[in-house]
């Protein structure tokens, strides 16, 4: 049981899916990049953290990978999160209003769809290209979409360019940082910290924002 719980704590270290599964990284890059955006219970994958650390960890990648240039390794993440979120589209398309039902569990928690929604609602369409870098929205902007019924070549157009901007700007700035700074793989510890605090503090300033609103109404 303890060997599952240490595989479990190690699979939220970037760092260490790259080392430890070497040959075999991208794909679990791929898959937890689908499974981020086209199913709700993706919110608690380190999407971003994992995508930097590719970036850093680029040139094994692409080795490891028929030698392909860095710049085809970010077009198949991009076009996996575009997978995803087109999965997401359709969960949320055929059973939008069930989820809206359902109770709560560990991996499903009705506020996050709510305010992924009130999102939604404020920045419409282009939620989908700000929810990219914000984890819980990423996972529920499209599951929203679709439950709404918004036109999918609208979405479409919207899913491709934030899953471009969002895996292109993400794993360039791990790629060129460690060019620059090849130390950088001994501080990753820190490096993951400082970007899961710039992507949470939004989320969690307009939660609080909301709670002070709310106590002075």
């Amino acid at each position: 049981m303890s060997d599952i719980w240490d595989f479990f704590q190690h699979f939220f270290n970037p760092r260490w899916i790259f080392l430890y599964f070497g040959n075999t990284a991208f794909f679990i890059l791929l898959a937890i990049v689908f499974a981020e955006t086209g199913f709700f219970i993706g919110f608690f994958l380190p999407g971003d953290s994992l995508l930097f650390t590719a970036g850093i960890f680029g040139k094994d990648l692409c080795k490891n990978f028929y030698n392909v240039p860095f710049f085809v390794i970010i077009l198949i993440v991009a076009g996996v999160a575009i997978l995803g979120n087109m999965q997401g589209y359709w969960l949320g398309y055929k059973s939008g209003n069930l989820l809206y039902k359902k109770k709560d569990s560990f991996f499903f928690k009705k506020k996050h769809l709510i305010l992924a929604k009130l999102f939604y609602n404020k920045y419409k369409t282009t939620a989908l290209i700000i929810s990219r870098f914000l984890p819980m929205f990423r996972s529920f902007a499209p599951i929203v979409a679709g439950a709404i019924r918004i036109d999918f070549k609208k979405f479409m157009i919207y899913n491709v360019i934030g899953a471009l901007a969002w895996t292109f700007s993400i794993m360039l700035s791990g790629h060129y940082l460690n060019k620059s700074f090849p130390e950088l793989k001994n501080h990753l510890e820190w490096i993951i910290l400082l970007i899961v605090l710039i992507t949470t503090f939004p989320i969690i300033f307009k939660m609080r924002k909301k709670k002070k609103k709310k106590i002075f109404i």
